[in-house]
């Protein structure tokens, strides 16, 4: 049943939305570069195209990031405990070339590494990634020379896969094409991008959410398989599909999807599974046994108390906060007077991951990125939030190195901190608040504004509900003060626009 009041207002015109014309923080920042889109702007007449333009800032943004890095990359990551952060140049990469054993043409799964990690605790298809990349290094010279070129060769492979998510992202919105800047110019993507092996999984769960977008469920599923065999908070965004599913009746759609994802994730890992279970399954034990770790609010408790909880006690509440907020989410995807679009919940139900669980590593913000661009393409609330997650890096960094810089301590100290970890949880929490706030007065969502309706929704896009309850079977509360195009549902020109 329809769940908004509607007007004649098309929601599928072709023409673009301009961030310009539609954000004020945006339209304030063009005047660096003339000022907003004028009526004499010529567009779709140049090589220049919007995805294009995108795709080559977030290159440019991203080689600033390694420009960040070159602190360490001459010597921070190779002499001195703490000059790699206080630099805030640190990366994992360098450091496990040697530590996990591609160093030597260890195998990674089926050979036992020395020392006490026994085991490469990644994911398949991460481990794949890391011993690609040591295939492509030169295996002569110093080992630091090694180790440098290593991570020169994992920043080229990652720069790919921070092209691949920028121009998903442009294309997910067909009508919003310039929300992919949100991305492309994130402060907080460049500086995190190369600390560790996240941008696989993110560019294949961005790509997944353009398949699903353009109503190919089968290639989502696939894409969604394979990013979960990379990293695991991919596996998250069946759960709200799912109920997204359930309320319009698009049972069909969902079975491929899950189908897609079960067989392309099986495919990557049985395999491995088979031969080397033990190395298998070491990244599932590690998460299991590892402690309470920086960025997460259970470190700000466990340092704070004389009497930590044990890692088996965080695991188990950690699982049932992280088992409420599905239940909440579920409920609320179920009750809105209008079906959340599927970005919204997407981000939701990571960020619900991230903020419960017992580590809040600063590269996580890249799970989030893509996604909040698509939830909440608002430039305010967007800069918002990175500025807390940049001065969680800093933080992060600073605190480290007052850690390991002995009696001098020089950097953050513990409480500061404290500090940090609140501030990036917040701002985490405050771009939830606003998803949320759009969910449930959808007038005020930027996206549907512009007279869409799920433009990443594929199916769903326009679909009639056929299982609602609560405040969903009526029109939304404050829909009779809104002056905007609305949203005719239960049409099939969202279908029809999806086959051209």
């Amino acid at each position: 049943m329809p769940s908004a009041e509607s007007t004649p207002t098309s929601v599928h015109e072709s023409d673009p939305v301009h961030p310009t014309k539609d954000d004020e923080v945006s339209r304030s920042g063009s005047e660096f570069i003339g000022g907003p889109l004028g009526r004499r702007a010529l567009l779709g007449t140049s090589w220049w195209t919007p995805v294009r333009v995108i795709a080559l800032v977030a290159i440019g943004v991203f080689a600033l990031g390694l420009v960040q890095k070159a602190p360490c990359y001459n010597g921070g990551w190779f002499f001195g405990a703490s000059s790699q952060y206080t630099h805030a140049c640190y990366s994992d990469i360098p450091h496990l070339y040697q530590g996990r054993g591609f160093a030597d043409g260890l195998v990674p799964y089926f050979d036992k590494l020395p020392g006490d990690m026994q085991y490469l605790e990644y994911p398949v298809l991460t481990g794949v990634f890391m011993e690609v990349a040591a295939w492509l290094t030169p295996g002569s010279g110093s080992i630091q020379h090694q180790e440098q070129w290593y991570w020169m060769v994992n920043a080229g492979m990652l720069m790919v896969c921070a092209a691949i998510i920028v121009v998903s992202v442009s294309r997910t919105h067909a009508r919003r094409p310039w929300d992919g800047l949100l991305v492309a110019l994130a402060p907080a993507f460049a500086l995190t991008a190369t600390i560790n092996w996240d941008l696989l999984a993110v560019a294949l769960t961005a790509s997944a959410m353009l398949m699903w977008a353009r109503g190919r469920s089968l290639a989502f599923g696939v894409l969604l398989g394979l990013a979960t065999a990379a990293k695991l908070y991919p596996i998250f965004l069946l759960g709200p599909l799912f109920v997204l599913c359930w309320r319009a009746g698009k049972w069909r759609d969902f079975g491929k999807a899950l189908s897609g994802a079960a067989v392309s994730w099986l495919v990557v890992n049985l395999p491995v599974m088979f031969f080397a279970f033990d190395g298998w399954s070491k990244f599932y034990t590690f998460s299991q046994e590892r402690g309470v770790d920086f960025g997460s609010f259970w470190l700000i408790l466990a340092q704070n108390s004389t009497d930590p909880l044990s890692t088996d006690t965080v695991n188990t509440l950690a699982t049932l906060l992280m088992l409420l907020s599905c239940a909440g989410i579920a409920a609320l995807t179920l009750t809105a007077p209008r079906r959340p679009r599927f970005a919204q919940l997407a981000f939701l139900i990571v960020a619900a991951f991230i903020l419960t669980n017992k580590v809040y590593s600063p590269q996580y913000v890249l799970w989030l990125v893509p996604l909040a661009v698509l939830a909440r393409p608002k430039w305010r609330d967007f800069l918002i939030w990175q500025a807390c997650e940049v001065a969680y890096f800093l933080g992060i960094w600073l605190y480290l190195a007052y850690t390991t810089s002995g009696n001098a301590h020089k950097g953050l100290p513990t409480d500061g901190y404290h500090w940090a970890i609140g501030l990036h949880l917040l701002g985490t929490a405050y771009l939830c608040a606003m998803i949320l706030r759009d969910i449930l007065m959808p007038e005020r969502d930027v996206v549907r504004r512009a007279g869409d309706d799920d433009p990443s929704g594929g199916v769903l896009d326009g679909a009639e509900d056929v299982f609602v309850f609560g405040p969903a079977a009526h029109p939304p509360r404050h829909a009779a003060h809104f002056d905007g195009p609305q949203v005719e549902w239960g049409n099939d020109q969202g279908a029809a626009d999806r086959s051209l």
